[in-house]
């Protein structure tokens, strides 16, 4: 079953292939994704990488953990699932 990653403290220059390249050292890539923000489409920080393994995906978690890439120290850990979010007007 896959595995979703959250990889926090990212370079701003950071690209989805290395991320991709990074996480690919320790098992199947499903999924590699930078956040960016949606007016400016530069990248918030902070992306999510999924694997296709269990497994695979401690190993990298693990490993990755406070390791540098691109110059900054990442935090990497299982992903929260999502809370829905409230609808903030009343019609």
């Amino acid at each position: 079953m896959a595995k979703k990653i959250y990889v926090g403290n990212l370079n701003y220059s950071t690209t989805e292939d290395q991320l991709n390249q990074a996480f690919a050292q320790y098992g199947n890539v499903i999924s590699a994704k930078i956040i960016t923000d949606r007016y400016t489409d530069r990248s918030k920080g902070f992306g999510f990488v999924e694997m296709e393994e269990d497994d695979s995906a401690e190993a990298a978690i693990s490993a990755l953990n406070g390791q540098q890439l691109d110059g900054r120290e990442l935090r990497v850990s299982e992903a929260n699932d999502r809370k829905p979010r409230e609808r903030r007007f009343q019609y």
